[in-house]
């Protein structure tokens, strides 16, 4: 007799990539269930950037696709704004309120007083970025995207000409990988996975720079530990101590760069102990760093996003850049610096964005500014009208942009219409008058690139979608119809179809055979990739003098807005400069609002498990600097500045330099004592030279808590 049970069948596999705002862009294998469910999300095994690893937050996506809170069906505000009454609505009903009240406002004011905005809580092409053809048809006001990239991006590409660099996959076979400005373990675990390979299998050094000893750096063999703004004075002394002591590969330079000697002339001031009083890194570990990048010439700089979130942020990462071609690491396999590969793609999204439907003439509103321009700051409104109608889409700005309490006084607006689509009651939905419930990425086809490797992939829809959500694409599509642009170039494709376009002009063929492959390898050759033809400026030199005024950038604002920050403040040569702010007598310390990790911006902190694994809103700060003020671990602390003020939990914590302190996470404000999250204390003045958020960048006060 046979008592054994029967073998489980083994789920069926369905390959997707992850839709997050994560420069990994993971590529899945989705554990199909027989009961038409997912199960365990994995990395994909066969790519080879992904190899196999993903972050835990994903593996267990499960948890956010079937979660008991997510909205379902389309509500109507009843009552006053924010006070959380509701009314369920059909689809029409609530998409016909939508129409009716942009159309009134654009009676009253003129398009620009519809504002759509937008950001990255999808990556995929459709779903995120077709917003942008209803924006154009109509003429409503544009949208600078500047609240991530910005920075980042200018101080690389000011100094490369072009935003793309080395394979990141070189990383496994590099003698020293310099991890810099970016908790990689927590937000692009697949670094990780090549740098880890490299140490084991080459004995390579991980070197990592960052402002606490946070979890990538309990994996670095070398730690550098700054204070944050000070990048650009630590990357100063280290190319100072390369020309002094012979490490500076001269004949690359006289080939590459514009002017070498100038910028020795300029460093020679820049020692180790000029640089030691401004960062607080020991000027033995600044010489140790120095030699040890200048020996290695195949040191891969792994550049991320956090230390560029500073008003000096721009200039910081055009000082670490230099430090690769100082070296001439971009000759070597496995060396060189790499922020991000975002130019490489070449995509034509005219059709699916609107692109030819696009009028110049129509004004651009800055994302990191919302709260100044929903409170009518005429100087963030460019002079025009009020913004009185809003459609928001894949962000929570009530929650994730700066000067929270200007935010938050701006949707509170009697005359602000804002209708919100979003998968959960986000703090942007609560105060919202229409909140119309979203797919998730599995429920949708959509084509996505991976600025940290090279790789475009395919997400196409592999589960059905409970009744009631629908998809980005559907609400632009229908909202065309009743605004009377449905006929425009652009509307009435499916998904699957902008994907064929847009697949068919990159010679990648069509969605069927793209969803055979799973994604395209569109990494540049070698010689490309490391700038070794020349770099991307016309005269193929590297910047060490970069024209900040005229400096490319793939995200610079339309002449219409000029240049966003103080530009003619930045330096001619790589330097510090004490654009930030500094810590002073009424604000002794510098706080930094680093990102979680089991939390991605604002996502994932309604799932039980990511909550559970942070705790609670928490202040980092060093034991010596709590003493002090008669602090305890686990004590109550308000945190405040010009802008407000927010209540946290001390946790004592002797990884950050003195005077330095940390908040993980963009936790819910209703996650706060007093419902009001970290970024009240986030200031929104557009940062030198093109704008961009200085997340990182806020002097503070402390004290117990009464």
């Amino acid at each position: 007799m046979n008592t054994h049970a029967p073998m489980k069948a083994k789920p069926r596999i369905g390959h997707s990539a992850c839709p997050h705002d994560c420069p990994s862009t993971c590529a899945l294998e989705v554990e199909l269930l027989e009961d038409g469910k997912i199960g365990r999300v994995h990395g994909a095994r066969d790519n080879s950037y992904t190899a196999g690893v993903i972050c835990a937050k994903v593996a267990r996506y499960a948890d956010r696709l079937y979660h008991p809170d997510r909205l379902m069906k389309p509500l109507i505000r009843k009552g006053s704004k924010g006070q959380g009454q509701w009314v369920e609505a059909s689809w029409e009903a609530a998409l016909d309120l939508v129409a009716e009240k942009f159309l009134a406002a654009e009676t009253k004011y003129g398009p620009e007083t519809v504002w759509p905005y937008y950001y990255a809580g999808t990556m995929g092409l459709v779903q995120r970025d077709s917003i942008n053809r209803l924006r154009h048809a109509k003429k409503y006001s544009g949208f600078f995207g500047s609240i991530c990239t910005n920075l980042a991006w200018t101080g690389y590409v000011a100094a490369t000409g072009a935003l793309r660099g080395p394979d990141p996959r070189e990383m496994g076979k590099s003698g020293c990988i310099v991890i810099w400005g970016t908790n990689a373990v927590a937000t692009q675990v697949n670094v990780m996975t090549h740098a880890i390979k490299a140490r084991k299998e080459n004995g390579a050094k991980i070197a990592v720079i960052d402002i606490y000893d946070n979890p990538t750096m309990k994996q670095a063999d070398i730690k550098v530990l700054l204070k944050p703004g000070t990048d650009g004075a630590f990357a100063c002394a280290v190319m100072h101590v390369l020309f002094r002591d012979g490490l500076a590969d001269r004949d690359y330079l006289a080939r590459y760069a514009d002017d070498a000697a100038g910028l020795e002339m300029h460093l020679a001031t820049r020692t180790p102990e000029w640089a030691a009083a401004i960062t607080g890194v020991p000027v033995a570990e600044i010489e140790a760093f120095a030699h040890l990048v200048g020996k290695t010439k195949n040191t891969f700089f792994r550049l991320g996003y956090g230390f560029a979130r500073q008003r000096n942020g721009a200039v910081n990462m055009h000082a670490a850049t230099s430090i690769a071609t100082v070296t001439g690491a971009w000759a070597h396999e496995g060396g060189g610096a790499f922020h991000s590969n975002s130019g490489i793609f070449k995509l034509d999204t005219g059709l699916l964005e609107g692109g030819r439907l696009r009028d110049p003439n129509v004004r651009f509103l800055d994302q990191s500014r919302i709260g100044r321009v929903l409170i009518g700051d005429e100087e963030a409104l460019g002079g025009g009208a009020p913004v009185t109608a809003m459609l928001i889409q894949n962000t929570n700005p009530a929650n994730v942009a700066p000067e929270q309490r200007l935010v938050k006084q701006g949707f509170l607006r009697d005359d602000l219409f804002t209708c919100v689509h979003e998968q959960f009651m986000t703090d942007t939905a609560e105060l919202a008058d229409v909140v119309l419930p979203a797919t998730q990425f599995l429920e949708h086809d959509d084509i996505y690139k991976g600025g940290g490797h090279q790789h475009l992939l395919l997400g196409p829809k592999l589960v059905d979608a409970p009744e009631g959500p629908r998809t980005n694409l559907y609400v632009i599509e229908e909202l065309a119809k009743r605004l009377g642009v449905a006929d425009q170039p652009g509307f009435g494709l499916s998904a699957r179809e902008h994907i064929d376009r847009i697949l068919e002009k990159r010679d990648l063929g069509d969605f069927d055979k793209f969803a055979e492959e799973k994604w395209a390898d569109l990494q540049p050759d070698f010689e490309t990739a490391h700038f070794l033809r020349g770099f991307g400026h016309p005269d193929g030199k590297f910047r060490f003098r970069p024209n900040w005024q005229n400096a490319i950038g793939p995200n610079r604002p339309p002449k219409s807005m000029g240049l966003q920050g103080p530009y003619a403040l930045l330096p001619e040569f790589p330097d510090h400069i004490d654009l930030i702010e500094v810590a002073d007598e009424k604000h002794p310390f510098r706080l930094a609002t680093s990102p979680a990790r089991s939390f991605l911006n604002s996502t994932f902190t309604e799932t039980e498990a990511s909550a559970r694994k942070e705790g609670r809103p928490e202040l980092m700060l060093h034991p010596e600097d709590a003493a002090a003020f008669g602090v305890v671990d686990g004590d109550r602390v308000e945190v405040g500045n010009k802008r407000g003020e927010v209540v946290l939990h001390a946790r004592l914590f002797a990884g950050v330099r003195r005077g330095v302190v940390i908040a993980e996470g963009i936790w819910p404000n209703k996650a706060h004592e007093r419902g009001e999250g970290i970024n009240v204390l986030t200031g929104s003045d557009a940062a030198a030279p093109f704008g961009g958020a200085a997340f990182h960048d806020n002097k503070v006060w402390i004290r117990k808590a009464l």
